[in-house]
């Protein structure tokens, strides 16, 4: 069972809006089945299985009936776990949590495959490998009229395919934060017009300047706890 100091998260039935995290945490699911939706692909998750958040990430979820109970467990980064895997002993999460250590692949644990029964899976894995794809291509070479093209994706994301291409651009950008590249560099790398372009996207999504954000670093992998 979760520690008393584990916080529980309980999910009614239905759709939850995209929504962001300023924190990297696990969600562990106990009880209930979901579709959950983000910059890595799309999940449906039952018990036993994780879903990894990095700092800063957003989704939106899809809620079965009866709802779902989840346990959220904060991470020091995500950066070493898979975007989604299945624990086959949820319990060892749970004490390592308890205890303040680093939740880490479990031994045996399978990493799951993002979801791929449509075409908006298919077009958000062409985003995901190449973020400057032209949708219109892509919906010519789909047989998909463009208006289509955004309902379809929308409704399966809750998000347009061009807001869905934005988010992995910001996603990246945060993770290249914690580099020492500099910003008019990494602007031009990710296919913002210019660094005044990168700032405004960072601080919309975090309440901060790219370099406030580095002076933060929320995505440093911290020594672990010891027990």
């Amino acid at each position: 069972m979760p520690a008393a100091t584990t916080p529980l998260d309980r999910l009614l039935p239905g759709a939850i809006a995209r929504h962001r995290h300023q924190g990297a945490y696990a969600a562990l699911v106990l009880e209930g089945r979901y579709v959950e939706a983000g910059e890595g692909g799309r999940w449906q998750v039952e018990p036993g299985d994780v879903l990894v958040h990095p700092a800063f990430s957003i989704h939106a979820d899809w809620v079965g009936r009866g709802g779902a109970l989840v346990v959220n467990l904060p991470l020091r980064s995500a950066g070493r776990l898979p975007p989604a895997f299945r624990a086959r002993d949820p319990q060892a999460l749970l004490d390592l949590a308890a205890r303040g250590q680093a939740i880490e692949l479990p031994e045996h644990a399978d990493a799951l495959p993002p979801l791929q029964q449509d075409w908006p899976d298919a077009l958000a894995a062409a985003l995901r490998a190449d973020p400057g794809l032209p949708l219109k291509t892509w919906s010519r070479h789909a047989g998909l009229a463009p208006a289509t093209l955004s309902r379809g994706f929308a409704a399966a994301y809750g998000v347009t395919p061009a807001r869905y291409r934005a988010d992995l651009r910001l996603a990246r950008a945060l993770e290249r934060l914690a580099g020492p590249e500099p910003l008019a560099q990494l602007a031009l790398a990710l296919g913002y017009a210019d660094q005044a372009h990168l700032s405004r996207a960072v601080r919309a999504a975090t309440g901060m300047t790219p370099r406030q954000l580095r002076q933060s670093n929320p995505f440093k992998t911290r020594p672990d706890a010891q027990p």
